[in-house]
């Protein structure tokens, strides 16, 4: 795999709000939501996943001192299945040791593949969100992650 991770830039939002579409759409962000939580630098930390020059998957925490929450975590559908995924959350999850002694996150309940890598980084299954995302009132499972 050549991909890379690096910071998320104002310059990957047109790129990063295509995946959003791509992948979430009716319940995707937009692009006023990522403009304000990259403004917020003390707590946030958001990255890219880049092939070559290509953004190919994104992700971001949001980080505190009690606790910290996976965002987002987002992989061009062409390259689901390569690891990219687990590449952005094990960055994410890093980061949030290194500021949070534990970590939470809510996922569509029909999204059983991202549940079960959240499964095989620690996380465990401990409430749900009816009718989270919105538009399209889709559940959530809410995880949670001690750090290890």
């Amino acid at each position: 795999m050549t991909v890379r991770l690096r910071p998320m830039r104002l310059a990957d939002l047109r790129t990063v709000m295509e995946l959003e579409e791509e992948l979430f759409a009716p319940d995707t962000w937009t692009v006023s939501m990522y403009r304000d939580e990259l403004s917020r630098t003390d707590t946030r930390h958001y990255l890219v996943a880049v092939d070559e020059d290509t953004v190919v998957g994104y992700a971001g925490l949001i980080a505190y001192d009690d606790e910290a929450h996976v965002a987002t975590i987002g992989v061009a559908g062409a390259r689901q299945g390569e690891g990219i995924g687990a590449l952005l959350l094990d960055a994410l999850l890093t980061e949030a040791d290194r500021r949070s002694p534990v970590v939470l996150l809510e996922v569509r309940a029909d999204n059983e593949v991202a549940q079960g890598l959240y499964r095989r980084r620690g996380f465990a299954e401990i409430g749900r969100r009816p009718r989270y995302y919105q538009p399209s009132n889709t559940d959530a499972v809410v995880m949670r992650r001690e750090k290890p």
